[in-house]
């Protein structure tokens, strides 16, 4: 067999990151049989170098390191170099970023492993710089001791001894469920769960922690969840001092909408320009729901702006959504997104307009950003600038916008920042529940029919209807990999949330089809818990689970919540058994520490308290409660449009696959012909409703949201 590790291999690859790494004088190989096969062959360790296209240390330690000829010669020839897109193979990040953390404290990315031929680490950390840099070694010197290292006998005796120790416990970190599973939690679990997330709180700027600010959308989630349901005024307090902080500050793109992953600083100020699918999702999900609990127009209004911004900046032609857009443009991190005085008088070309400008998002001849550049933050009120400029308010707002569509057409003659294509199942599903959820408050907008073309392209390319599987990535019409419990548990509640907004029954059958894969390839009987990675998919050292929300929920409390919301609407009790027990299994984590697993707090929540159903009889919402849906909070809600029959047959019984109509539509008919609400917890229903204002007064009235 002709060695593989004898050429860079990266141009045979889809993914925009592995491509970028495809002309480095490194002989890079994919993670696949071959490269594993050959470092077995050749007796050689494995250097794994992780990261994604929208990474800026990764960019830096390509430009240092791997564009290097003298360090590729090192890791050419005593190393099989492989390179991993994360959001590809989020089971290898997984697994290798646990050990990182375990062993250094801390983790990121680029993520560095050097494995044994068998895929056991021995040594890991992230960013290497080419010399040293205090305690850090240089990456070069680095490969060389190592290379040392693995070719004295004794030394590798040592290595391989510490690659089995640490493999013992990553599965320990990952693998593992209690010897004894406890109870599901109580009712209590999310007013615990908000009172830790009240106590993490930054009073002073808003968001949590006393550092870097990250757009933690499950602890906003649950803070307005708790202050719907207790008043608590700390609760709502803290949601709305973190919301009002990320769309006014840095995090907001002030002139085209979106956000950036997070800010470098503690007061929101200068983000790390990235703009990431799921990011975008969460936070529009929980701007929306902070306007319906609220009725604050800014919400909804930088949820709009950031739905518009995928919908123009990151949307396939047929349907799907992009991953991802750089932070750099041109090789400069955020050059695309800031301004200077003078830049702003070129652009705008009323001058009125342009000092407005300045004055409302502090642009200065000194800047907030690198070389006198300014990072966009709301700084001063709008009657404040009504006031100064002796205007009314609304000339001051139009005057604003007029100002932002002519710096937005002048920001759009620079290099753009590029954009990795790659159509991911799950990320898909989470801004397909954000649009579905955007069309409920904003209906007629358009929002739903971009959710239908989302979900029915990410089906037609990644779902295989005969094996009942669905694959991880499309990239220019070549489909990779299997997918993990995240893309059918994302796309599943995506599904979910589609069809309730429109009352597409082929929206929750596929719902109902990626619920059904979940039991199938996720979860294991006997552990009593939901795997992330499938039964029917690769072997490695270690099989995760994903408890903990990061930058995205965790898959385990997203398939909790959809297993639960479908269990009303499917005859056997398969699914309710299955969330039960998973929260039951990891319930003395969900109590100790719901701040790292917040999706399964929540997914808790539900269980305890029981969902609120909405069910809608009518062959559509009807404006009217549309509009009254718009504005009302319902957590733990399932909106459930019934379908229609046809002379008394319910032909959508069998497209769904089921024997009989599920109890949540059982029963709930029209009345006088008109659309009728039924509105139902804790096993009791209002009375039929052809008023919605009325079925959701019966909610206010019986207690507990």
């Amino acid at each position: 067999m002709t060695d593989p590790t004898r050429r860079n291999r990266l141009d045979e690859e889809q993914s925009p990151y592995l491509q970028q790494h495809a002309d480095n004088p490194v002989h890079w190989q994919p993670w696949d049989d071959d490269a594993l096969a050959a470092a077995k062959e050749r007796d050689v360790p494995i250097f794994l170098s992780i990261g994604y296209s929208a990474c800026h240390w990764c960019h830096v330690m390509e430009d240092e390191s791997f564009q290097n000829e003298s360090v590729a010669s090192v890791l050419n020839e005593h190393f099989v170099p492989i390179k991993v897109d994360r959001e590809e193979r989020p089971d290898l990040d997984s697994i290798y970023q646990t050990i990182c953390q375990l062993v250094t404290g801390g983790g990121g990315w680029p993520l560095s492993v050097w494995l044994t031929p068998d895929g056991k680490p021995f040594y890991v950390g992230t960013y290497f710089p080419p010399k040293a840099r205090g305690r850090v070694p240089g990456f070069r010197d680095l490969l060389e001791n190592i290379t040392g290292s693995w070719t004295d006998p004794d030394q590798r005796e040592e290595m391989e001894t510490r690659a089995e120790q640490w493999t013992d416990a990553i599965a320990g970190e990952l693998e593992e469920v209690p010897d004894q599973p406890g109870k599901a939690p109580e009712a209590d679990v999310l007013e615990s769960t908000a009172q830790r997330v009240v106590k993490s709180a930054d009073r002073e700027y808003g968001g949590f922690g006393s550092g870097q600010k990250f757009p933690q959308t499950g602890r906003i989630r649950a803070l307005l969840r708790a202050a719907d349901r207790t008043g608590e005024k700390a609760y709502r307090a803290v949601a709305e001092e973190t919301l009002d902080a990320m769309i006014r500050g840095g995090l907001f793109d002030h002139v085209g909408g979106g956000f950036h992953r997070y800010t470098t600083d503690r007061e929101w100020v200068v983000p790390h320009f990235e703009k990431m699918l799921y990011d975008n999702a969460e936070i529009t999900r929980a701007l929306l729901a902070g306007y319906q609990l609220t009725g604050y127009d800014r919400y909804v209004r930088a949820a709009r702006e950031t739905l518009s911004f995928v919908e123009r900046e990151l949307t396939h032609p047929d349907g799907g959504f992009y991953a991802t857009l750089d932070a750099q443009s041109d090789g400069e991190e955020g050059a695309f997104y800031v301004w200077t005085p003078e830049e702003i008088d070129t652009a705008v070309d009323d001058d009125t307009a342009a000092d407005l400008f300045c004055d409302r998002y502090g642009v200065t001849e000194s800047g907030n950003f690198e070389d006198g550049n300014t990072v966009l933050t709301v700084q001063t009120g709008i009657d404040e600038l009504a006031e100064t400029y002796d205007r009314s308010a609304e000339d001051v707002e139009s005057s604003l916008e007029t100002a932002r569509k002519q710096l937005f057409e002048h920001r759009g003659q620079r290099p753009n920042p590029g954009r990795d294509e790659k159509v991911l199942a799950g990320w898909n599903g989470l801004m397909i529940s954000a649009f579905a959820e955007g069309a409920l408050v904003r209906p007629g907008a358009g929002l739903a029919d971009t959710a239908e073309r989302a979900l029915s392209f990410v089906r037609s390319q990644l779902w295989d209807e005969k094996e009942r599987r669905l694959a991880r990535r499309e990239k220019d019409g070549d489909v990779s990999g299997d997918g993990y419990l995240e893309d059918y548990a994302f796309l599943g509640r995506g599904a979910l949330h589609l069809y309730e907004t429109t009352g597409s029954v082929e929206a929750l059958g596929f719902a109902i089809d990626l619920a059904t894969a979940i039991e199938r390839e996720f979860w294991d009987e006997t552990e009593r818990t939901l795997y992330f990675t499938p039964e029917s998919g690769e072997s490695m050292i270690a099989r995760p689970q994903e408890l903990s929300d990061q930058s995205t929920p965790s898959s385990a409390g997203v398939a909790t919540s959809l297993l639960l919301a479908l269990d009303q609407f499917v005859s056997h009790d398969r699914f309710g058994s299955i969330a039960e027990t998973v929260l039951s299994t990891h319930a003395e984590t969900i109590e100790s520490d719901p701040l790292r697993c917040l999706s399964l707090a929540l997914a808790a929540d539900e269980h305890a308290a029981g969902p609120i159903e909405l069910t809608v009889a009518a062959e559509e919402l009807p404006p009217s409660f549309r509009e009254q849906l718009a504005t009302t909070y319902l957590s733990r809600r399932i909106v459930a449009p019934r379908p229609p029959t046809t002379d008394g047959v319910a032909e959508w019984v069998e497209e769904l696959g089921l024997d009989e109509i599920p109890p949540i539509w059982a029963g709930r008919d029209q009345q006088a012909d008109e659309p009728t609400a039924y509105l139902c917890k804790n096993f009791t229903c209002s009375p039929p409703k052809t008023d919605i204002a009325e079925a959701l007064a019966w909610r206010s009235d019986t207690q507990g949201t």
